[in-house]
């Protein structure tokens, strides 16, 4: 353990000393069943004394408990406590426990979806929800002392990413903020910069695991060590030599079998067997499962990385004879099941399927994921803790702060889908997965299995699993909302102050200073450099001329050897210019003439592996990136962009084709080649000649005569003089991209907010008088909507273009807002039918939209993300009353219905997003609409109590 406190870095006193001279942690620790270890005694410590503390430690070390002692000194003052959680699953497992040490009237619940007692001493809440406070100058702010911020850096996405830094900027000097963090290769650079921006506080970092951690590897059905456990202490681990043979010899043992025809599909069912090694697929779940019960490994997190992987995981136990609960323990399961759904109608029931849902539970194995109900997902949640859930297969959202501890973790793959790509694992990832297994105070050891396959190496799953954990970066970002609250509480200088406060940029102006050095490094190069050119020169005869390009030293600043190099300098600037110049023409031109190539066009291909002619089966319908699907004499099929042009394509010909062209099938496309062979079009002879563009330019003309012309042109005994200037080139570029590098790093927030600013300004949602800017009433209402589309929702308030609708109408359109479908292609208003004003308003909600974003890409700001009506039909039927199966079954993206965890999670988002459209909109009759329309969509499985 480290702690930036000199007075605690030892505990020299001792722990019992520690605590007996602080009276409220003496209090505190007299009420725990255990002991505290030396980083809670020396935060809890900390705080008492009056500092502020950030403490960084491994998942499962026990960190909470520094954050309840500051609930614990709040209420001992009389005082208030903030404490705060990056997602609501969190502060609804958090509110759980307090209320159970403090009782309910002590004890208040604030998230987007619950008000409960929020005028409580004690409130848990999002970290959105304090955001908010701060910045609308809350009175639920007078008299709070303290502020925890649990899993404090834990969102890094880019609308959400910035707001536990805005929180730590904004709030008042006096309070005490307690952060949270899992354990961060950086995290001293993390505490010089609260400590920068929050003064006294104190940093302790522990990478001490309370339960030790033990990696495996699980191949067939053996279960390996990953390291050898006879690797000297302190030295780098090594793979287990046993591991790595017994996989070669079980590969040599496949290898055989393929070769010989034999194997799992060979008549040996899914698992063959030879020579006691297990050969083909890996085992099945239950087969892993029951391996770990027998090992006594169980309860287990297996993570899957997909919601249907878990959901089929799920079906294989179901179908299997695995049961891991005696009877009476089923009987439990079924009374806590009841507590969590027993509102849902028996329609509901039958939809949700939570007969079977509440099967795998009484046999002790669940799913867990987002696309299931929330109520499905705490009854889980709640099993397992009390151990009536022995395995559960999850996505890594589980990992993210969910109070489920286990002895083993599961790990299938080491590669997961990241929304666009399937990408490997981090090692941060890897940590922060493996960390659930090993629960403090049950198990004297957690364990860590990755299952094993052809592709994996135990080199590779060693790398991550010894590998030190991830250093915190910051995605702060200057947002609408955000400049508008800046400026309205401490106006445009206050705002640039404080974003110069931020981690952000307090990051960029440290990477900087090695950068710094660099420079002030190449510079000294330069210089001598410099001194050695003009000795040689002056060796030679030659006037060395001013280093400065100012006209003063020459005619053009061309004079001396070296306005001689600037003049060849600017020769090749001007035909790179030129160059490129041309290429881009080029480039255009050959987009314009992909998109007007039509279908039966017959063009030549030159580049790439299919050469020769081919013809247009489909025409391009993207204007800006045109990509014509083709089909070649060598019975290809593919579609061929701009890169695949060195020159615009040419129209050789034309084609008749069928109304119905079969490029599906070889035996369609091999018909359809020799159709275009038999065509009597034939490839043009040679290449087109390139145009040369250096050839009629007057300026590099101009530019070659002076070179010809200057007296240094036709120095002999120069070719060190020469190498000396080319060298002195090269550093030149060096010193000035670091330079630039410099420049760009630190000017990033104050450029971005300055252009933000101004969209603002030319919207008119702020006024500038001379150096000030005012905040209009349009601007005050942005200021109350936080949402990825903040400005076009109120650029559609602003135009009335929601006047005048139904509840049910208003919620569907808003839903637009909030809503991104799965598919690669934008959800129009046809989606939604028979509603002519549904339609209607989602279209001018899209043109609202386009001319926002003409506004953002005018002055280079992110394009605000484009509406998706996906969710919208559904959205209309559940707030007309219409029943859920209906309801899902239009909300399903591909032909398969909405999850019902997902149709919950996009309703909450609409609801929250209509009770800020109902402050934004105070006063008109939107504001009562948007009230009406929550109400409306708060029903059934949406409005079920959750946690």
């Amino acid at each position: 353990m480290t702690s930036s406190d000199p007075d605690l870095d030892d505990l020299g006193a001792g722990p019992s000393a520690l605590v007996a001279s602080r009276p409220r942690l003496l209090e505190f620790t007299d009420r725990l069943d255990f002991g505290l270890d030396p980083f809670q005694l020396a935060a809890c410590s900390a705080l008492e004394d009056g500092h502020g503390v950030l403490v960084c430690a491994p998942t499962g070390a026990g960190k909470t408990i520094v954050g309840e002692f500051a609930v614990h000194l709040a209420l001992a003052a009389g005082s208030k406590c903030f404490y705060t959680t990056p997602i609501k699953a969190l502060s609804n497992q958090k509110y759980a426990d307090l209320v159970a040490v403090h009782g309910h009237d002590a004890v208040g619940l604030l998230t987007g979806d619950s008000s409960i007692n929020p005028h409580a001493p004690v409130v848990v809440m999002t970290t959105e929800v304090v955001r908010n406070m701060i910045y609308a100058n809350s009175p639920a702010l007078q008299g709070l002392s303290h502020v925890v911020m649990d899993e404090v850096h834990f969102l890094a996405d880019r609308f959400r990413g910035a707001v536990w830094e805005e929180v730590i900027l904004h709030l008042d000097p006096g309070v005490k903020v307690v952060s949270l963090s899992a354990t961060v290769s950086n995290a001293e650079e993390f505490g010089d910069w609260i400590k920068t921006v929050r003064g006294d506080t104190t940093v302790v970092v522990d990478e001490h695991r309370p339960v030790p951690l033990w990696q495996h590897m699980m191949v067939g059905n053996r279960i390996l060590d990953l390291f050898d456990r006879r690797s000297r202490p302190g030295a780098k681990p090594e793979v287990n030599p046993e591991l790595t043979r017994y996989i070669k010899q079980r590969e040599m043992v496949d290898d055989h079998d393929r070769v010989h025809g034999r194997g799992p599909r060979a008549g040996r069912g899914r698992h063959g067997t030879r020579g006691g090694v297990r050969t083909g697929a890996v085992v099945s779940r239950p087969d892993l499962i029951a391996r770990l019960d027998r090992e006594g490994l169980l309860p287990a997190i297996t993570f899957v990385f997909s919601r249907a992987g878990c959901d089929a995981a799920l079906d294989q136990c179901l179908r299997s004879g695995l049961n891991l609960l005696r009877p009476d323990e089923a009987g439990e399961v079924e009374a806590v099941v009841e507590k969590h759904v027993g509102e849902l109608s028996d329609a509901d029931r039958e939809v949700l399927r939570v007969d079977r849902w509440a099967s795998a539970l009484a046999r002790g194995f669940a799913a867990h994921h987002a696309g299931m109900l929330p109520a499905f997902r705490h009854a889980v949640e709640e099993l397992f803790v009390r151990g009536l859930v022995r395995a559960v297969f999850a996505t890594e959202t589980l990992a993210l702060g969910i109070n489920m501890p286990a002895r083993s973790v599961v790990l299938e793959r080491l590669v997961k889908f990241n929304g666009e790509a399937h990408v490997d694992l981090t090692p941060g990832e890897f940590t922060q997965l493996t960390g659930r297994a090993g629960r403090r105070g049950i198990d004297v050891e957690g364990h860590a299995v990755v299952v094993w396959s052809p592709e994996l190496d135990p080199g590779r799953v060693a790398g991550l699993a010894g590998a030190r954990t991830f250093p915190l970066r910051s995605s702060f970002a200057p947002e609408y909302n955000m400049a508008i609250n800046l400026i309205d509480r401490v106006g445009f200088d206050g705002a640039k102050n404080l974003l110069e406060r931020s981690f952000a940029q307090f990051q960029a102006d440290r990477s900087v200073v090695g950068q710094h050095r660099r420079i002030d490094a190449t510079r000294a190069t330069l210089r001598t450099v410099d001194a050695e050119l003009t000795g040689r020169a002056g060796s030679l005869g030659i006037d060395a001329g001013d280093l400065d390009p100012d006209p003063a030293s020459g005619p053009d600043g061309y004079a001396g050897f070296f306005g001689y190099m600037r003049l060849r300098q600017s020769i090749r600037a001007r035909e790179r210019d030129l160059k490129f110049r041309t290429r881009m023409d080029r480039q255009d031109s050959v987009v314009d003439d992909l998109f007007g190539l039509k279908r039966g066009h017959v063009i030549a291909l030159r580049g790439g592996r299919h050469r020769g002619l081919a013809v247009v089966v489909e025409q391009a319908s993207d204007r800006r990136d045109p990509r014509p699907l083709v089909l070649c004499e060598d019975a290809w099929c593919g579609r061929v962009g701009a890169r695949d042009f060195v020159n615009p394509p040419e129209v050789l010909g034309d084609m008749r084709l069928g109304e119905q062209v079969d490029r599906r099938t070889g035996k369609g496309r091999r018909d359809l080649a020799s159709s275009l062979r038999n065509t009597g079009i034939e490839m043009p002879r040679g290449r087109p000649a390139k145009r040369a563009p250096a050839a009629d330019d007057g300026q590099l003309a101009d530019l070659r005569a002076r070179l010809r012309a200057h007296p240094a042109h036709d120095i002999s005994g120069s070719d060190e003089l020469f190498r000396l200037a080319e060298r002195r080139a090269r550093v030149q570029r060096d010193l000035d991209g670091l330079v630039e590098g410099v420049r760009t790093r630190t000017s990033t927030l104050s450029v971005t907010f300055d252009r933000v600013v101004a969209v603002l300004e030319h919207l008119g949602y702020l006024v500038r008088d001379g150096e000030s800017l005012t905040v209009t009433a349009s601007g005050a209402a942005l200021a109350r909507v936080y949402s990825e589309s903040d400005l076009l929702i109120c650029e559609c308030l602003r135009g009335g273009i929601w006047e005048g609708l139904t509840a049910p109408q208003l919620a569907a359109v808003v839903s637009s807002t909030v809503y991104e479908s799965r598919r690669d292609a934008y959800a129009g208003a046809d989606l939604v039918t028979g509603d002519d004003a549904v339609r209607d308003a989602l279209t001018a909600t899209h043109r609202a939209w386009r001319a926002l974003s003409v506004v953002e890409e005018r002055h280079h700001v992110t394009v605000t993300r484009e509406p998706d009506a996906g969710f919208a039909l559904a959205t209309h039927l559940w707030a007309s009353g219409r029943p859920l199966a209906e309801v899902l079954a239009v909300a399903g993206d591909r032909g398969r219905p909405l999850p019902a965890g997902d149709f919950v999670r996009w309703s909450r988002q609409v609801i929250d997003l209509l009770e800020q459209i109902r402050i934004a909109a105070a006063g008109t009759p939107v504001a009562a609409t948007a009230r009406a329309a929550a109400r409306a969509v708060t029903r059934g499985v949406v409005a079920v109590e959750i946690g």
